[in-house]
């Protein structure tokens, strides 16, 4: 019995000693970067005063590198190797704390859901690797193309180390605060006054009896001459051949309610007026106000009219666009070969 009890205390001494060994000699696992991560964007061009986010750019192939990890932005210069303040230094910009749906009542449930937090104007996301530049980098103290632009490092860590994605590009373009633009990428100078519609069907022209195409409509997307204590109004006005006001009920087929993301809409004989939040999309998210992919906003104006032989002829003409920049803006869209035909025949 005695002897029993002995090699019994033998036996767990020596498993005791075993795994001690074994902890020695076998670590526990250590998290790991993988050599095959990758930045599968390295050189970005986004356009100033507008947020642009880079989605998805960082591969992980057999999810070689382990989860957790940190980003990072370092090394951050100008192209000639000068520091970039205006990149590195802490600015107020203009977030979402809560998502946008475009569901939201009223303009004080969209602005209620934004905050200013303070940060770089363009960083890379904690844990995921997404880029971003902000809206509020604007080309007075950002260097736009044609400048040569920045160079910047990435680092990526976790437990395990720590690796760098080095000579990686930022060469933004100018401002360009509505899109379809007028507006040069390089210059930043106007190079048309206008642009057509995105849409246009049905129209039957009240003189030539001929039907009106896109080409023969002018649109124009300008900031409003005389601003509002607020700045954050969208109007739409109709001209005729003569650069006539036309009362925008004439396409009394529009859904008015449900044309743009505003509110407080105020009608004129000339005009619509509606309450916005800017920019217009407010975020890329497909709403009922939206294009297909929540790119660009949607408007759409129609009618109806009896035409030859009793047919009804259904009338539209409508716009894709997008409005960056915060103000008092204004979408005109001028009939300029021939006006609409709005009687029956």
């Amino acid at each position: 019995m005695k002897n029993s009890t002995y090699l019994g205390l033998f036996v767990l001494g020596v498993s005791v000693l075993f795994a001690a060994g074994c902890q020695k000699f076998f670590p526990e696992d250590r998290e790991s970067i993988s050599g095959e991560s990758l930045f599968i964007e390295t050189a970005f061009e986004p356009v100033l005063g507008r947020t642009t986010l880079y989605t998805k750019i960082f591969s992980n192939p057999n999810q070689g590198t382990s989860y957790p990890v940190e980003f990072k932005i370092v090394n951050m210069r100008k192209f000639n190797g000068d520091p970039a303040p205006e990149l590195t230094d802490i600015f107020p910009v203009q977030v979402w704390k809560q998502a946008y749906t475009g569901e939201e009542e009223s303009l004080k449930e969209i602005e209620d859901k934004r905050v200013l937090e303070n940060r770089p104007l363009f960083e890379v996301r904690k844990h995921s690797g997404d880029v971003v530049m902000w809206s509020e980098a604007r080309s007075a103290f950002v260097s736009p193309q044609p400048d040569s632009g920045y160079v910047f490092d990435i680092e990526l860590s976790n437990s395990g180390g720590r690796r760098y994605f080095r000579n990686m590009r930022l060469k933004p373009f100018r401002e360009r605060a509505f899109e379809p633009t007028t507006i040069n990428a390089i210059t930043g100078q106007s190079v048309n006054s206008r642009i057509t519609p995105s849409i246009m069907y049905g129209m039957t022209g009240a003189k030539t009896n001929e039907y009106i195409g896109a080409g023969d409509v002018h649109v124009f997307i300008r900031k409003a001459a005389v601003p509002s204590a607020t700045g954050n109004t969208l109007k739409f006005m109709f001209l005729d051949t003569l650069f006539k006001p036309m009362n925008p009920q004439l396409f009394d087929e529009t859904d008015w309610d449900r044309l743009v993301h505003g509110f407080n809409k105020t009608f004129t004989d000339t005009s619509v007026v509606y309450n916005v939040a800017y920019p217009i999309p407010a975020a890329q998210l497909p709403t009922r106000y939206t294009n297909f992919d929540g790119s660009r906003a949607s408007v759409l104006f129609k009618f109806s009219r009896i035409a030859y032989g009793g047919m009804r002829d259904q009338c539209g003409v409508g716009l894709n666009f997008a409005i960056y920049e915060k103000g008092d803006w204004e979408i005109v869209f001028a009939f300029v070969r021939d006006n609409p035909k709005f009687a029956n025949d």
